[in-house]
């Protein structure tokens, strides 16, 4: 059993707890917040041993090994930098940070203090993901990669009444292209690398966050097409495009129905049987990784993470948006 600590207490937390509970190796024994009323409600609700309110002691303590991290995404680096200089193994919710420099910082605390550090984005570790890369050949040589998470926020009703919730406020390094974009975007940087161009546009509110936006990345032999939103909805699979056939995956963020549609008509079911509980993969992940004293992800690696956040960057300064994280 791996020691868990939490840092959060929202519902993906509540999530991850019970999906990382499906591992069998997952023991929770601490939880921190920064008010003594939240930490202890979580605690009396899972059952957690030890609660803190003070950063310092709780990534001195011995109570836990790891820790997974649902924090709002600027206090990202912070929090997982300060547990990790204090031996603790993170796992850290996407987007792993702010920017760039963020990341960098992030990794680079992994490395020194020799633990192990991974961005949390599940849908690249779902086994309907890993079909997708061990098919990815039979469409021959691709051309197009499109993937659109477009999902009308429930707090854009309350932003429209004039309550701005941390979902669309930039001091949490939040909005459209931080919260859905990076599902569209992480999984391209797995299959396909760095882009050599990013061109990319939004539309930002008043609050100082994007609701929607739109990227094209422009690779050596194809390109990708992106669509996120905050503000509308859209109903659209995502689709890996080759000259021989193409790849239909339902949803880029939850890959469930994975298919290939032949040039003759034929179609080829690639779809894998998941758990309900699909965080259970990033978290049976990571537990392995420390198990195995290995020190990142092959799929949600270090590099991946950094070329992930440094096209969010790039995309922000197309569209004029600035996190007071930059500065």
């Amino acid at each position: 059993m791996i020691r868990f600590a939490v840092i959060g207490t929202n519902w993906i937390t509540e999530e991850f707890i019970h999906a990382a509970r499906e591992t069998g190796e997952f023991a929770l024994t601490a939880v921190y917040s920064r008010t003594e009323e939240k930490a202890a409600e979580f605690a009396g609700k899972f059952e957690i041993p030890h609660l803190f309110t003070d950063l310092n002691a709780f990534a001195r303590s011995d109570t836990f090994d790891a820790v997974y991290i649902a924090s709002p995404n600027s206090l990202h680096a912070e929090y997982a930098i300060h547990c990790m200089n204090h031996g603790k193994h993170v796992l850290c919710e996407k987007p792993a940070a702010s920017n760039t420099a963020e990341v960098t910082a992030m990794v680079e605390a992994a490395r020194s203090n020799k633990v192990v550090f991974m961005e949390a984005l599940k849908s690249t570790l779902m086994p309907n993901f890993q079909v997708i890369q061990d098919n990815l050949h039979k469409l021959g040589k691709v051309r197009r990669y499109f993937a659109s998470y477009c999902q009308y926020s429930s707090r854009y009703d309350a932003y429209k009444e004039g309550k701005v919730l941390n979902a669309f406020n930039p001091i949490f390094s939040n909005g459209s292209l931080m919260d859905l974009g990076v599902y569209c975007i992480y999984p391209l940087v797995v299959l396909f690398g760095a882009p050599e161009r990013v061109q990319a546009s939004g539309l930002l509110l008043e609050s100082g966050v994007d609701g929607e936006g739109s990227l094209l990345l422009r690779y050596k032999e194809m390109d990708a097409i992106l669509m996120h939103s905050k503000i509308s909805s859209s109903y659209l699979p995502a689709e890996i495009m080759g000259e021989h056939a193409t790849m239909v995956i339902d949803k880029i963020n939850e890959p469930e129905h994975v298919e290939i549609r032949y040039r003759d008509g034929s179609v080829e079911s690639l779809t894998q049987q998941q758990g309900a509980r699909t965080m259970r993969y990033e978290a049976a992940e990571f537990i392995r990784l420390i198990k195995t004293g290995t020190l990142e992800s092959e799929t949600n690696s270090h590099a991946n993470s950094l070329i992930a956040v440094g096209i969010m960057d790039e995309a922000r300064k197309q569209m004029g948006l600035v996190f007071p994280a930059d500065q």
